[in-house]
């Protein structure tokens, strides 16, 4: 528009010096084409450029305008249509039917409104009434914009919906998986993103067995769907518990044929928790932080060099924390005068636990008792400083900025955990 406006007044000052028709007449087609305005538009404003005009302003007053240059624009102010009492009875009906979208809304509408009248004292002459019954799906959202906002989730997860094999896992809530006899694995995903969920990075398979608490942590390359099988095989393999089941959530990386087929032909139950209920996998998302993020942090990994680090010290890992660092069971929890009582057991390690269970095989316990002599904590605890010292040189070459998680577990440095975290 600026340089229409320049074209323009050059050229006016030669138009409006013309005396010839002619003469004019090819200026006025040269503005044309230059701008691209109507014809009648264009002479217009070849008589008129650079002279003031006296319009109505839109709340009637007057306002002085110069032909050609850059005025104020002016705004059209329409009365609201939607006023707050509107919009008040649309934020109930909304939130009374789970903040659902504006084309939903809208073809419920007359069947609510006389259910919402007859609750609020609202008269159906009432204009509000009226209004409600005209309004569209996208003032809809345009008015609710706002408030949905709001109450919009934070953050990011990697798992994505998947319809495949969803219909024949069955469903197990919390409460109902096996707890008091061992062989029940519990299996998530942590994503070793950087805070950028965006390319290709690591995920860690973090297995927690439910009566004990053993943990198999395991790492991957990425979210193929491969990787996870072969995880769950080397879980299988290198765990002193039979693999008797496996839950899950409901992330694509699980519910896909490779591991489906895989539990099929060992004979291992599968089931998986509800939608967008974390809580029916709580044995391992607490696992997740409590092992994992303590551990590697929250930085990127995402180089096969970087991936071997991590399987190294989850090798160091996971026999520090089955047989070295003892846990809590809860036993009892229950209600009294309106107050949660939770009661737990002493604190034991996963190893230890299997050694007193009854049903665990005599041959594996000695196993378990012939590993748990020939183990060092202390070699243990410097193995997986060495290796976190190595993990940190390679994240600091990257020179990625990495958030503090909370306080150094299990074994590294106060000084190097600072280094890697703060």
């Amino acid at each position: 528009m600026d340089q229409k406006r320049a074209v323009t007044g050059k050229l006016a000052e030669r138009y409006r010096g013309c005396s010839g028709r002619k003469k004019r007449a090819r200026i006025l087609s040269e503005v044309q084409e230059l701008t691209g305005y109507n014809r009648h538009y264009a002479a217009w404003l070849l008589r008129n450029f650079g002279k003031t005009r006296l319009l109505q302003g839109p709340q009637g007053q007057s306002v002085h305008l110069v032909v050609g240059r850059r005025n104020p624009r002016r705004i059209a102010l329409r009365p609201r249509k939607y006023d707050q009492a509107v919009k008040k009875r649309l934020l109930l009906l909304w939130e009374c039917f789970d903040q659902m979208c504006g084309k939903r809304l809208v073809a419920i509408l007359p069947d609510v409104l006389p259910v919402l009248a007859k609750r609020e004292g609202l008269n159906k002459a009432d204009p509000a009434y009226q209004k409600l019954l005209q309004i569209s799906a996208a003032t809809i959202d345009r008015l609710l914009k706002e408030p949905r906002a709001k109450r919009r989730l934070k953050g990011l997860t990697h798992t994505k919906p998947s319809s495949l094999l969803k219909s024949s896992i069955p469903i197990v809530i919390s409460s109902e998986l096996p707890v008091d006899e061992p062989g029940t694995f519990q299996i998530d995903l942590v994503g070793h993103d950087g805070g950028n969920p965006n390319g290709h990075f690591a995920f860690t398979l973090d297995a927690v067995e439910l009566f004990s608490g053993w943990v198999e942590p395991r790492i991957l390359l990425n979210k193929a769907h491969r990787w996870p099988k072969e995880a769950m095989k080397s879980v299988k393999s290198c765990s002193p518990i039979p693999l008797k089941g496996l839950h899950s959530d409901n992330d694509s990386a699980f519910l896909n044929e490779p591991l489906q087929s895989w539990c099929a032909a060992q004979g291992i139950p599968y089931t998986r928790g509800r939608p967008y209920h974390s809580n029916d996998t709580c044995y391992v998302e607490q696992k997740n932080f409590n092992i994992v993020r303590q551990a590697v942090g929250y930085a990127r990994y995402e180089t096969e060099e970087e991936v071997a680090l991590l399987a190294k010290l989850y090798e160091a890992l996971r026999l520090l924390i089955n047989f070295f660092y003892p846990s809590m069971k809860l036993v009892e929890k229950k209600r009294v005068e309106g107050r949660i009582r939770k009661r737990y057991d002493r604190p034991k390690t996963p190893a230890r636990r299997l050694l007193e269970c009854a049903s665990i095989p005599l041959p594996l316990k000695l196993g378990l008792r012939q590993q748990l002599r020939a183990l060092d904590p202390f070699v243990l605890k410097r193995r997986i400083t060495r290796l976190q010292t190595q993990l940190l040189g390679l994240v600091r070459r990257k020179n990625m900025k990495i958030q503090y998680p909370g306080p150094a577990y299990p074994g590294a440095t106060e000084r190097m955990h600072r280094a890697l975290f703060g």
